[in-house]
């Protein structure tokens, strides 16, 4: 559970209206150092609407986010990557004409801010810790989809970040591929590294994560261990609009 103490993200009464839609109504959030949370929700819930305030491609109308402290809720996106923020996207945007190595080496370049060989290493080790050094030399628009999405990732881990927000990594994945993923991100926790994960593949949540939030509304509607959530009667009700399966059912 969260340690008030050592809170690395909060999110303090966060709201966001797109016209007549509300997408984040007074929300509450907080993530530790070092903590992996989930979360999940129905379509619509406002998901994607709160990864972009965290990483700083939304503002929120009212509410402020902070970040190891500090309240970051005017800072820009490249701001708060150089702060430690990094995030993969649910459809993966590498630049396709520019080889694996090149497109973490921009992400090393940019987003921590190093130069010439020191960025040329961190590109290098970042691609062998996700998996994806043996293809650094490959044109990113011909890697199949799992090598996208660990590319994607390699890419936010070259920014050095203290969190990483990922955005559907496991969908479209195969079983196996799943739990390849699965143990990359284990991996992410025992580095220090603390992760936000919004997931429809709950199963892969459930393996990885220390904490799991569900969003309904704009609005935080159960937090707290995976089994605790996933009992939740009004979180079996609302997530894709049916029960959701707890290791208890399945037993």
């Amino acid at each position: 559970m969260t340690d008030p103490t050592h809170h690395l993200l909060e999110l303090r009464g966060v709201t966001k209206r797109f016209g007549k839609v509300t997408v984040a109504t007074d929300l509450d959030l907080v993530v530790s150092a070092g903590e992996t949370l989930g979360i999940v929700g129905p379509n619509g819930a406002g998901k994607t609407s709160l990864f972009a305030m965290i990483s700083g491609d939304l503002h929120p109308d009212s509410g402020a986010v902070l970040f190891a402290g500090r309240d970051i809720t005017g800072v820009s996106a490249h701001r708060r990557a150089r702060l430690g923020l990094g995030r993969t996207y649910q459809v993966p945007r590498p630049f396709e004409k520019m080889t694996v190595f090149e497109n973490v080496l921009v992400a090393a370049t940019t987003g921590a801010g190093t130069r010439g060989q020191a960025a040329a290493t961190l590109a290098g080790e970042t691609l062998d810790r996700t998996g994806m050094y043996d293809v650094a030399n490959r044109v990113a628009g011909s890697l199949t989809l799992l090598q996208r999405k660990r590319l994607e990732l390699a890419r936010a881990l070259a920014t050095r970040p203290r969190l990483v927000l990922l955005d559907e990594v496991a969908g479209g994945l195969t079983d196996p591929e799943v739990a390849e993923l699965v143990t990359l991100v284990r991996s992410l926790h025992d580095t220090g590294i603390a992760v936000v994960w919004i997931e429809h593949v709950v199963h892969a949540l459930t393996a990885t994560v220390d904490r799991l939030a569900c969003l309904a509304g704009g609005r935080v509607v159960a937090d707290g261990l995976p089994a605790d959530v996933l009992a939740d009667p009004t979180v079996r009700e609302l997530y894709l609009g049916q029960a959701v399966a707890t290791d208890e059912d399945v037993a």
